[in-house]
């Protein structure tokens, strides 16, 4: 996918690492510890850990993100790297991710190169879209863009939404022993009130839009309002159907 508008996402769409928040406590990182952030997006998350007093090293894929993250973030050590293929120097203590592994693909290039950064015994806490995930937000997208006569791509072709089970099989074929693993529904209020779907299309669905022409976009964007709605909309704002899958696993020796 494109590479992500940065500021729009911290401004508009700032629940997606104050959702997270939970996830660096399930993490409970300790100072003296090394810990990867993997997609660590503009690096809220990643200067809570540090604050724990633990070394910390950001990676994320969108040269756009990390260079907000440096402006921001000046003493964390922050770069770009795709996470299905990176390399560490040396092993960590622990691998940490909130809402970034569910679009790397494929799933599992990401857990080898996971496993490779990992000490034998080390942890990978996390948190991703989990099965069903956004189900009525993005059967709404397609089928305004499919109504328009344009061919849509499938959701799966750029996401994965797996189950528990799914990735926990995922997680020992690469080594490693899942230790908890939950998925759970999570309504999500979208930030900016009657804007806040459209915001979230032009952020994070534009592996969908994109096929749109130009010219077609308002009328297709205004189909999408019109048939999420009466699923969607509480009378205030705009809730995403957001389903979340978090788990612990330990890298085995």
């Amino acid at each position: 996918m494109a590479d992500w508008n940065a500021q729009t996402y911290d401004e508009r769409h700032s629940w997606v690492w104050k959702r997270g928040e939970g996830v660096v406590e399930l993490l409970a990182p300790r100072k003296g510890e090394r810990i990867l952030d993997l997609g660590c997006g503009t690096a809220h998350l990643t200067a809570r850990i540090a604050a724990s007093g633990a070394e910390v090293l950001g990676l994320d894929a969108s040269p756009a993100m990390i260079g907000k993250a440096k402006a921001e973030h000046p003493g964390l050590d922050l770069r770009v790297a795709d996470g299905r293929d990176f390399r560490l120097e040396a092993p960590v203590d622990a691998v940490f991710s909130n809402a970034a592994l569910h679009w790397m693909q494929p799933p599992g290039a990401v857990a080898a190169c996971v496993a490779r950064a990992l000490k034998p015994g080390g942890r990978f806490v996390a948190e991703m879209g989990g099965k069903g995930n956004l189900r009525t937000l993005l059967e709404g997208v397609r089928a305004a863009i499919l109504a328009a006569g344009v061919e849509a791509p499938r959701v799966e072709d750029d996401l994965y939404f797996p189950s528990a089970a799914e990735y926990g099989s995922l997680l020992e074929a690469h080594g490693f022993e899942l230790r908890q693993a939950v998925l759970f529904e999570r309504p999500t209020p979208l930030e900016g009130g009657e804007a806040g779907l459209r915001a979230w299309v032009h952020q994070f669905g534009m592996h969908l839009f994109r096929v749109v022409p130009e010219a077609q976009r308002d009328a297709v964007m205004d189909d999408i309002t019109k048939r999420l709605r009466p699923k969607l909309w509480d009378g205030a704002q705009w809730v995403a159907d957001y389903r979340r899958l978090r788990f612990v696993a330990v890298r085995t020796p």
